[in-house]
């Protein structure tokens, strides 16, 4: 008992352990805090008392008929509960169910969760991506309107349809300054209610003209618990609004008008959702500024007016700004000049006008490539700059222009009732080593650029030692190329094991290079330069195809079916053919689908999760499975996570590696496992290399296992002999 008693103290959730009389035997502190009781005061209780009454009868003979035939519910599977705090108050719970023997002695091992603090967390999460999603869609607007009218009616539409808010409108102060006027407004009864209280009082007497007056945001989380009894109150609880903001907007610095956003729940704002509402309306009042104050030629002086990216003085300032950042922090920041190689050819044939459409269409893709277009300048005629903020490494700058070059060639762009395909030159310099103000580092990266134009190569560093070491990375390239050609790759395979069983589950596929100079080399040193080039689709495809054929043929040969896992790269998600490689991989063969699961790491999925959902779910169509690898090494919005078509989440084996070295290191990979089981997914702990951790992760629930532990990854061919033959021979 010595032992259980010590392992409910590590755990971070609450547990129970039940003996078949329905007596709490032991309950820990978590567990005693969330009944509402001191240390130690859930022992000798029975569980019913911890119920509403009502339902004390009913899981009294649930339990009875659970103690006949034990069995694990796990977390996600198992019961939801109304709870009972010692205060009297109900809850709702989440249970899973262990059967657990001591001393020849059955128990039952109760986890429990507080479904509460879950939901919370999703409706936290998801309000912030509202408001995140309508500051995006603010700032395409910022950047795109030039009329103060239409500014002010898109405003509070994407407010309502992007914020998923009640009602929005934006008032102004006339030319007097005495009276606040509604300028927009968006939602259902804004109109109607929006009469009621000018009919009752001045919008200046309530909470817009305060935040005007004050200069300041002004955030109601609950409008009726306000003291007063004003028209503004009223009629918000008569449309069913309960909380408020109204924010500031500037002229110059100067308060001229007002947001005001509505919410159907109470406490719609916490600080994070305040700071990027006070971000967005500053964004507001600089458009704002920026319509009047002479509106062509004032955006003339900082755009681009074909492209509306910045021009060339706009975009020194921001690499002034961005360099600023980089001295405080100790950052890298490269600068890109890039030159359109025969855009003059395409212009003199079909005109002016045609090349204005194609450099239009460039500026929309470079916005899509870099994620933000203040990054962004078209410089003239054929010319766009490009700054990166912060990178960590040289090597990082030159993955960056070969993916920007290779997707520039393979997009087509259309203009009249052509297609064309551009190439590019690029020249680049990095501060601090290129220089360390704007300036010097545009200057350079022109000169770079120079030198490419004259030469052979695609891009050119504006230090000389940075394209040498670039070039060895050809060397490379050009030896993978070699190696694909000549049948140099191979799969090794690391078996998963069931920890509950002990069973063989299946076996991850990793890529190797067997270079007949060297022999096998580590993947770190060879799989960047397969994504770098675009190999990485060539190579993606073999192991796919690979993998599929030894598990075929080890079903032929009557060894045991297993499921094999292959790595899928982000150039080969991101990939709008990749779709059509499985199917082609997959062929006709109706066990060839059971037989592949992916795996795709959680960072990859984040970058673009709409279009991730949709091609998973494409894939999971097929019969294909989907494991999440990598999970807690990135950031994933339990609201899409939810949403992704998963099988398998796979524990990082940093992760793994902390299992034993603190309380803290358990408790991570116990709330993994749990969210994961909530979510109906198979949990895969990765990185295993001694007895102690399996041994906590088999009582943590985990369901299966890889690692040294098990065995390294091996040749098909022993993996085979050691692994599958066994099982035809027992």
């Amino acid at each position: 008992m010595d032992r259980i008693v010590h392992f409910l103290s590590l755990v971070p959730n609450p547990m129970i352990l039940v003996d078949a009389q329905g007596v709490i035997v032991l309950g820990n502190e978590r567990a005693c805090h969330l009944f509402g009781y001191e240390e130690g005061g859930l022992s000798g209780k029975r569980v019913e008392d911890l119920l509403p009454e009502r339902y004390r009868d009913s899981h009294a003979r649930q339990m009875e008929e659970y103690f006949k035939a034990p069995r694990v519910r796990e977390m996600g599977i198992g019961m939801e509960l109304t709870a009972l705090h010692g205060n009297g108050t109900e809850f709702p719970v989440e249970v899973s169910l262990n059967p657990y023997r001591e001393g020849g002695v059955l128990y039952t091992l109760a986890s429990l969760r507080a479904i509460t603090e879950r939901k919370a967390t999703e409706i936290r999460i998801r309000h912030l991506n509202r408001i995140l999603t309508m500051q995006s869609r603010m700032h395409a607007l910022v950047m795109r309107v030039r009329d103060r009218e239409e500014l002010f009616r898109d405003a509070c539409r994407i407010a309502v349809e992007a914020g998923a808010f009640s009602m929005a409108w934006i008032g102004v102060m006339n030319a007097e300054g005495s009276q606040l006027q509604i300028a927009a407004s968006h939602g259902e009864g804004c109109q109607e209610y929006l009469n009621e209280i000018e009919d009752g009082a001045p919008l200046l007497d309530g909470p817009a003209g305060t935040a005007i007056r004050e200069n300041r945001p002004v955030w109601i989380q609950n409008c009726q618990s306000q003291p007063q009894d004003t028209p503004w109150r009223r009629h918000s609880a008569k449309f069913g609004w309960s909380s408020l903001a109204a924010l500031p907007l500037h002229r110059s610095g100067d308060p001229i008008g007002v947001l005001v956003l509505y919410a159907a729940e109470v406490g719609a704002f916490d600080h994070e959702e305040e700071r990027q509402l006070a971000e967005l309306t500053a964004n507001l009042s600089f458009a704002i500024d920026h319509i009047e104050k002479e509106q062509k030629l004032n955006y003339l002086a900082y755009y681009d007016p074909l492209t509306g990216l910045a021009n060339r003085a706009l975009f020194l300032n921001r690499v002034a700004q961005h360099l600023r950042e980089a001295v405080g922090g100790q950052k890298k920041l490269a600068v890109f000049v890039i030159d359109l190689e025969r855009f003059k050819n395409i212009n003199d044939s079909l005109g002016q006008l045609a090349g204005d459409k194609l450099l239009r269409q460039v500026a929309k893709w470079l916005i899509r490539e870099t994620g933000d277009v203040n990054l962004l300048a078209r410089l003239g005629a054929d010319h766009f700059a490009i700054v990166i903020p912060e990178i960590r490494q040289e090597d990082d700058v030159a993955m960056l222009v070969e993916g920007w070059m290779k997707g520039l060639r393979d997009h087509p762009f259309g203009v009249k009732t052509a297609s064309f395909r551009i190439s590019a030159k690029v020249g680049i310099s990095v501060y601090p080593e290129d220089g360390s103000n704007a300036d010097t580092l545009f200057k350079h990266a022109e000169a770079a650029l120079k030198q490419a134009k004259t030469s052979r190569n695609r891009y050119l560093f504006h230090t000389p030692k940075m394209t040498e070491m670039m070039a060895g990375k050809f060397v490379l390239e050009n030896q993978l190329r070699q190696a694909l050609d000549r049948h140099e790759f191979m799969l090794h395979y690391q078996p998963k094991m069931n920890l509950a069983t002990g069973k063989l589950t299946g076996a991850e596929a990793l890529i190797r290079w067997n270079d007949p100079r060297t022999g096998l080399v580590a993947p770190e040193r060879f799989t960047p330069m397969l994504e770098e080039t675009g190999l990485i689709y060539e190579v993606g495809r073999w192991a796919l195809g690979k993998a599929i054929d030894d598990t075929l043929r080890w079903r032929r040969a009557g060894l045991p079916g297993v499921r094999l896992a292959v790595n899928v790269s982000p150039l080969q998600l991101r990939n709008r053919n990749f779709i059509g490689d499985i199917e082609r991989a997959l062929g006709s063969d109706n066990d060839a689908a059971a037989s592949l699961e992916l795996e795709i790491t959680e960072g990859l999925i984040m970058e673009d999760v709409e279009y991730s959902i949709a091609t998973l779910h494409a894939i999971r169509e097929m019969g294909v499975s989907i494991a999440i690898d990598d999970f807690g090494t990135g950031f994933s919005s339990l609201s899409y996570l939810s949403k992704l078509p998963l099988d398998t989440l796979k524990i990082d084996r940093t992760f793994v590696a902390d299992l034993t070295e603190s309380p803290e290191g358990l408790a991570q990979v116990s709330t993994i496992i749990n969210l994961a089981h909530s979510l109906n997914l198979k949990v895969v702990a990765e990185g295993v290399e001694t007895a102690e951790q399996a041994r906590l992760l088999k009582m943590l629930g985990c369901n299966e296992m890889q690692g040294f532990y098990l065995s390294k990854p091996l040749p098909g061919e022993i993996f085979e002999s050691r692994y599958l033959a066994p099982y035809v021979a027992g």
